[in-house]
């Protein structure tokens, strides 16, 4: 199956590093589900993520920060509206 959500999440800085990375990571998931509970694990840690649909999957859908505990909190995965669309 083709993946078609995303979670990205900050990175802990640790240490000094030789060259400069992103302090964000990407995770993709097959299932809206599967990135739930993967964001999940990561609020449990206490880090700050957002999450989303992958291009050109339908209805698009941006959940920020500001609403992924609302967006976990909705448990009729597929069946809820858009929190955010491209055109509004």
């Amino acid at each position: 199956m083709t993946p078609t959500w995303y979670v990205t999440f900050e990175i802990p800085r640790r240490g000094i590093l030789p060259k400069q990375r992103s302090p964000r990571e990407t995770r993709t998931f097959t299932t809206e589900a599967e990135a739930k509970a993967f964001a999940r694990l990561k609020l449990a840690e206490g880090q700050s993520l957002f999450a989303g649909t992958i291009n050109p999957h339908l209805p698009k859908q941006l959940i920020p920060s500001s609403r992924i505990y609302a967006w976990l909190a909705d448990e009729q995965t597929g069946s809820e509206p858009p929190l955010n669309r491209d055109n509004e």
